[in-house]
């Protein structure tokens, strides 16, 4: 059910979130220093926000690594781990733009 849904979200980690972008085609830079940052957060999908739009001048940038990832298995990672639809947009459009 869809509260059943709820309740097991909040206990995924921001680890399953990048295995799952991974899995769909993105590339990330500097993924170390990322995941160092998203484990010091207490609000990790804040961060992950923060860092998909300004993340690189610490060389974190996220990109589509198959030319053609799969915008939908992103979009289902993204939409999955509760993140609003206008981050899903910007992070497509990031994605794009890293070409």
């Amino acid at each position: 059910t869809g509260e059943d849904r709820m309740g097991s979200l909040s206990t995924e980690s921001f680890d399953q979130f990048l295995d799952s972008l991974k899995e769909a085609g993105v590339e990330i830079s500097n993924e170390a220093e990322l995941r160092e940052r998203l484990a010091e957060a207490q609000r990790w999908r804040f961060a992950f926000a923060t860092l998909a739009t300004n993340g690189r001048p610490l060389g974190i940038r996220f990109q589509d690594k198959r030319s053609g990832a799969n915008e939908a298995g992103i979009q289902q990672a993204l939409a999955r781990f509760q993140f609003p639809e206008s981050l899903q947009t910007a992070f497509a459009a990031t994605l794009r733009s890293e070409h």
